[in-house]
């Protein structure tokens, strides 16, 4: 009996094709076949990087069917890297599946890391992450959405959603009535040419995009029902953020508010007050 091979969960960019990694580079060079969301997609970004090797597609509507497939070919001994059209597998799609079904199995499963858009969109949002909640892509039928916000509403960390840009405005008013004017950060068209973060209250951030058309890939984070959990000193971030020269007064008030989830109009009065005693 021949031995099996191995499951690659090979991450790739979300934009920026120079976030590809070496070693994600390299595995696609050397596995037997390369089972991706959408093979067109992929393909072009097979070929950018010269990598020839056979594709499969592998996505929602066909997991069952080419799920077996995969493994056929992984328990006769094939190596194979599972890519998503951009971003880590397995993160909101069906890729988890084959996995589970790998493992179960006894088949390896190699993980090569390398972005994605959660992850991304923490990192420069200015809010606490010291913990937060993936909550995935929000339902598109407005009942369900609601429902998904409302479960959530009391969470005491950061919350990321996924939502389609033309739903943005419709999430954010619901947002609003559910939650209150909390502290958000939109994220969207990560690591690309137009990349743009819009941080600010729900109230600000809607008015931001009222008259523009949304495009890109949405991240969507949330600030924690009721502040952060440590309790964070808002004047004591005020006074570091203020005397920072490469920050403006409208940064200061916006960064202080994300990360103490206390409403930017206090924040800003409270600022107002201290750098009027600085002066």
């Amino acid at each position: 009996m021949s031995q099996s091979g191995t499951l690659y969960i090979v991450a790739t960019p979300i934009g920026n094709l120079e976030d590809m990694t070496f070693r994600a580079i390299r595995t696609l060079k050397e596995v037997d076949l390369v089972a991706a969301e959408d093979t067109r997609h992929s393909r072009k970004l097979l070929t950018h990087f010269g990598i020839s090797r056979p594709l499969t597609s592998y996505f929602d509507h066909n997991k069952s069917l080419k799920g077996e497939f995969i493994l056929e070919r992984l328990q006769a001994g094939a190596s194979v890297a599972l890519i998503s059209d951009a971003g880590t597998p397995c993160i909101s799609d069906p890729g988890y599946q084959l996995v589970r079904d790998a493992v179960a199995a006894g088949i390896r499963v190699v993980p090569i890391p390398g972005v994605s858009a959660t992850v991304t969109a923490l990192s420069a949002a200015g809010l606490p992450t010291d913990a937060f909640t993936f909550a995935g892509f929000l339902p598109n039928r407005q009942g369900k959405r609601r429902e998904r916000l409302t479960q959530l509403k009391e969470e005491g960390r950061v919350v990321v959603y996924y939502e389609a840009p033309h739903r943005l405005l419709a999430t954010l008013t619901d947002l609003l009535e559910l939650c209150g004017d909390r502290q958000v950060v939109v994220a969207r068209e990560l690591t690309k040419l137009f990349e743009e973060f819009v941080r600010g209250s729900v109230t600000e951030v809607m008015a931001t995009f009222a008259d523009r058309e949304v495009k890109g890939e949405v991240v969507l984070l949330v600030a924690p029902a009721g502040g952060t959990p440590d309790a964070v000193d808002p004047d004591e971030l005020l006074n570091r953020y203020l005397a920072d020269p490469d920050l403006s007064f409208r940064d200061t008030v916006s960064r202080v508010a994300g990360e103490t989830g206390i409403a930017r109009s206090e924040i800003y009065g409270r600022a107002l007050e201290l750098r009027n005693a600085l002066a």
